[in-house]
């Protein structure tokens, strides 16, 4: 039996002492790092800054901008507009900062990234999504400095989905002396799981390097998981003074076709989201608070992986998968050396130069994660039956091995929209784990062929959800699932939409959709809330309903076909369904009701009246009745569900979600996601309400971004003003200040005023 064994203890983050105040510190008190994120001025398509304004990174320009049908970045980038910006900023350092190494560290800049410090080019990067390093020190001095960066989001189209332009991740300022240890550099491994090995680099003045090495004994390790994503805590120092603190989490991970995902000697199937990089409403800024939430969303909705389709995602994205447990697939390219979709300057025109340094930015930066589990080379390359593709796949590969000293697997998203499967085995053989877009229905011809090769879905259908759920369950040799997605987004405009006769045709690939601009796809909508779909897959996927310990039932109901239109689906979407007993108009008309259950048997009851007994079917039971106003109830089992009818509009219904912990978030200011519900005088949430919201901060904060989850409605996000759709919208406020206590309002017409104090 063939088996690839790692055993594993990783660090998560280097976690230095941040300050966010002024970076002119008094003597002998400089912070390693320090954030760079406020006091920037920004000027679109303007390198005298004649127009500049004030902005704190995070910063996405494009999504401060109104959809436009005519923007270069087509359907594939939301039909926002991209182009050129500049970024400045003044820096002043006191004379304890003389004869010190200063870097700079950008998380990520969209894209083709140049730096200057006081007119010298200091560095730059290409690639959009590749975090990296700035070495400031030949430019820099002692008083007033100034820094340039400029992006270039010009060439278009260059992504498939929606990318956001800017300075969309943090910027750090890091500060050591001469001799320090290099933050990339760092690396662990373990003979064992009682025994933790911290190397890294120590750079000397003069360019070269020492060793660095620390044997950490663990008497009883409690290992990570998801169910326990456990962390501990550690330093590494050196005699001239740099010292940077970290975390790690111990676990084990096997992988074979005989016995399939074993984690801490444990089987383990991958209930899996893939997720693109954005916010929602926010664009592509990635606030530490809201990458804590996306991580929240997807722990929430019952994944216990996520695939970060297709580049790297950001360090407080894989700093939340740890706190929380989420296992990572972490994706660096979506193609090649051959353009996809005629986007003549996607990441095609930088492989041959910048393949290596952009999997190096990748595996040095993320292999300190405790949730990665897998990396992954690509997605779907155009030339995959080239010859030469197999090459590429080893060159990739192997770049990994080399650098990643815990060794783990290898993937890529393999495709065919053919009769050509078998032609891939070549390529396949370049991956420890082979990844199938959509292919898994190939596995059990692929597995009598190749009986060695572990499998994975990297990408499935969202309405496939039970037959991909039983093909994980009944083969040992396919890990799990990963469903296109787990969030909707921006960008890809159309994917996973329904709509109604008379609409524009099709697939979001055939033809501009214009004005839907985003994709809707998810699991989980572009305001946070789950559909439908979700509850029905996490209910597949919970162990703990299905050996009879738990019991989940939800109720849901089909939007009738007619209701407002004839109904038209897509390739990647659901019917559209609800969790509303609330249809006027259709009173004694046939209407459809989905009860997910793991029980054998569902009762249905309106107003209290026995509708029918259904047995369940894939832990589906689906019942059709005349609709009436009132309850619906389902019983199953111990566990009873109801929706109920709602009344007029009384109240706007304010609810705060959960804040991301302290520790989470490295920003001054703090984000609110406020949850906006038109309400009945029960407190019940009116569906039918599609009011025009007013939005109003006070107490020190900003409003960010107002908007609702329908990819139609191209009201822009920037706005103080929008409307509910189903009844829901979403408010983001920033504090701007850490003690601000912010009070949003929000006002409709014939409606009183809501407010709520943010804390």
């Amino acid at each position: 039996m063939k088996i690839h064994r790692l055993s594993i203890a990783m660090l998560v983050a280097a976690m230095w002492l941040i300050t966010t105040s002024a970076v002119a510190a008094k003597a002998n008190k400089i912070q390693r790092k320090q954030l760079l994120n406020t006091e920037w001025q920004f000027a679109e398509n303007d390198s005298n800054f004649n127009k500049a304004k004030t902005v704190t990174l995070p910063h996405d320009w494009s999504i401060g901008h109104q959809f436009d049908a005519n923007t270069p970045a087509g359907g594939g980038g939301g039909y926002l507009p991209t182009g050129k910006g500049w970024y400045r900023r003044t820096l002043t350092l006191g004379k304890a900062y003389e004869g010190k190494k200063i870097r700079l560290y950008f998380e990520g800049v969209y894209m083709n990234a140049q730096v200057y410090i006081n007119g010298h080019r200091a560095g730059g990067w290409p690639y959009g999504y590749s975090s990296f390093w700035v070495d400031a020190t030949p430019y820099i001095n002692v008083g007033r400095n100034e820094i340039v960066v400029s992006a270039d989001n010009s060439q278009q189209p260059n992504c498939r989905w929606y990318s956001g332009s800017g300075i969309y991740r943090n910027v750090w300022l890091v500060t050591t002396d001469k001799t320090y240890i290099d933050d990339w550099s760092i690396a662990v491994s373990t003979p064992d799981i009682h025994h933790v090995e911290l190397t890294a680099d120590v750079v000397l003045p003069d360019g070269s390097t020492r060793p660095l090495k620390r044997t950490i004994s663990v008497e009883n390790p409690r290992l990570w998981s998801p169910d326990d994503p456990y962390l501990y805590q550690a330093e590494l120092s050196i005699p001239e003074g740099d010292c940077i603190s970290v975390s790690y989490g111990i676990r084990t991970i096997d992988y074979s076709a005989e016995r399939g995902l074993m984690l801490n000697g444990k089987p383990l199937k991958l209930n899996g989201a893939c997720v693109h990089h954005d916010n929602g409403i926010l664009g592509a800024a990635a606030y530490d608070d809201a990458e804590y939430r996306k991580a929240r969303l997807m722990k929430e909705a019952g994944f216990n992986a996520v695939r970060t389709s297709h580049n790297p995602p950001s360090e407080a994205f894989l700093r939340a998968c740890d706190e929380l447990g989420l296992l990572v697939i972490d994706e660096s390219f979506d193609g090649w050396r051959e353009k996809k979709n005629n986007n003549d300057y996607d990441y095609s025109t930088l492989f041959d130069q910048w393949w290596q340094r952009d999997i190096d930015a990748m595996v040095l930066r993320d292999r300190l994660h405790p949730s990665i589990f897998c990396w992954s080379i690509g997605n779907e390359v155009i030339e995959r039956k080239k010859i030469e593709v197999v090459k590429t796949a080893h060159l990739l590969a192997n770049r990994i091995r080399a650098i990643d000293p815990l060794h783990r697997p290898v993937t890529s998203a393999l495709a065919a929209w053919d009769r050509d499967w078998d032609i891939y085995d070549p390529l396949a053989a370049e991956h420890d784990i082979v990844g199938y877009n959509y292919m898994i229905f190939m596995a059990e011809s692929d597995h009598q062929r190749v009986p060695s090769r572990v499998m994975m879905q990297t990408e499935s259908y969202p309405r496939d959800a039970w037959r991909n759920n039983q093909t994980v369950l009944t083969h040992d040799y396919i890990l799990g699932d990963f469903v296109w997605t787990g969030l909707d987004y921006i960008g890809e405009s159309g994917i996973g939409r329904y709509y109604y006769e008379g609409d524009v045709p099709g697939e979001s690939w055939e033809r501009p959709l214009y004005p839907w601009h985003a994709a809707y796809c998810g699991d989980v909508d572009l305001t946070g809330l789950r559909k439908p779909v979700s509850y029905y897959r996490s209910l597949l996927w919970n162990h703990a309903a299905l050996e009879g310990k738990a019991d989940y039932l939800t109720l849901a109901v089909r939007e009738p076909d007619g209701y407002i239109g004839k109904v038209k689906t897509s390739m990647w979407s659901t019917w559209p369904t609800q969790q509303s007993w609330t249809w006027p108009g259709w009173e004694g008309k046939p209407i459809e009701v989905e009860v997910y259950s793991c029980q054998p048997k569902v009762s249905l009851y309106v107003n209290n009246q026995l509708v029918g007994e259904q047995p369940t079917n894939e832990m589906r039971a689906t019942f059709t009745l005349p609709y009436q106003p009132g309850t619906l109830r389902a019983e199953a089992g111990n566990q009873s569900a109801e929706l109920q009818t709602a009344g007029e509009p009384k109240a706007i219904r304010l609810t705060a979600e959960p804040s991301a912990p302290k520790a989470a978030t490295r920003e001054a200011g703090k984000l609110h996601f406020v949850s906006v519900e038109i309400v009945d005088a029960q407190g019940r949430v009116v569906p039918t309400a599609d009011a025009d919201l007013s939005f109003s901060v006070s107490g020190g904060a900003t409003l960010l971004a107002a908007g609702n989850a329908d990819i139609k409605d191209n009201d822009p996000y920037f706005d103080a003003t929008h409307r509910t759709w189903h009844g829901r919208a979403l408010a983001v406020v920033r504090s701007n200040k850490p003690q601000a206590k912010p009070v949003l309002t929000v006002s409709a017409k014939n409606l009183p005023a809501a407010r709520i104090t943010l804390k």
